[in-house]
């Protein structure tokens, strides 16, 4: 699936009073799944879900530069960042388009996804994540504050247990 382009800058955000738009991702991996909705009205995006078969406890969840997987979640690029900034938290200035934080398994590994973002958009083109992929992480993202060799460029996730393409609905 290829990435949408525009003719128009305009075209970067819906404008007020338009329906909003929306997008789904399956995501699946060999114990994970789930669906993540992204709703786009203005310029927030609201990201809603539901992804059970996790291990109980923060999993990092991004949005992954390529919508390719033919090698699986592998296939699926680096942290999608067009600006190329350094890896941080949803809340920092200086972030990965793509860095969403995490999401929260409870006891029977079933995370509910309620995230707001208004960096990432379903309009456009240079922070388009339509075509892209959602990937959840199998370790807690440290939002680029870890430390870590990997802090600053993965928040050091750990491997990627569950991945889907982003498109419309």
């Amino acid at each position: 699936m290829g990435i949408p382009s525009t003719t128009s800058s305009s075209e970067e955000l819906p404008s007020e009073g338009n329906e909003p738009r929306k997008a789904i991702a399956v995501v699946t991996g060999p114990t994970v799944r789930g669906n993540i909705t992204f709703i786009q009205n203005g310029k927030r995006v609201i990201i809603v879900g539901r992804v059970t078969g996790l291990t109980k406890g923060l999993h990092g969840f991004h949005i992954h530069e390529k919508g390719d997987l033919s090698n699986g979640c592998a296939s699926t690029g680096s942290h999608f960042n067009p600006d190329s900034k350094n890896h941080g938290s949803p809340t920092d200035n200086n972030r990965h388009i793509g860095d969403l934080g995490n999401i929260l398994a409870d006891d029977q590994g079933v995370a509910m996804v309620n995230i707001t973002d208004d960096l990432i958009s379903l309009t456009g083109t240079k922070r388009n994540i339509l075509g892209r992929a959602v990937v959840i992480h199998a370790d807690t993202d440290d939002l680029g504050r870890g430390g870590e060799h990997d802090s600053m460029t993965t928040g050091h996730a750990g491997a990627r247990v569950a991945c889907g393409i982003v498109g419309t609905l």
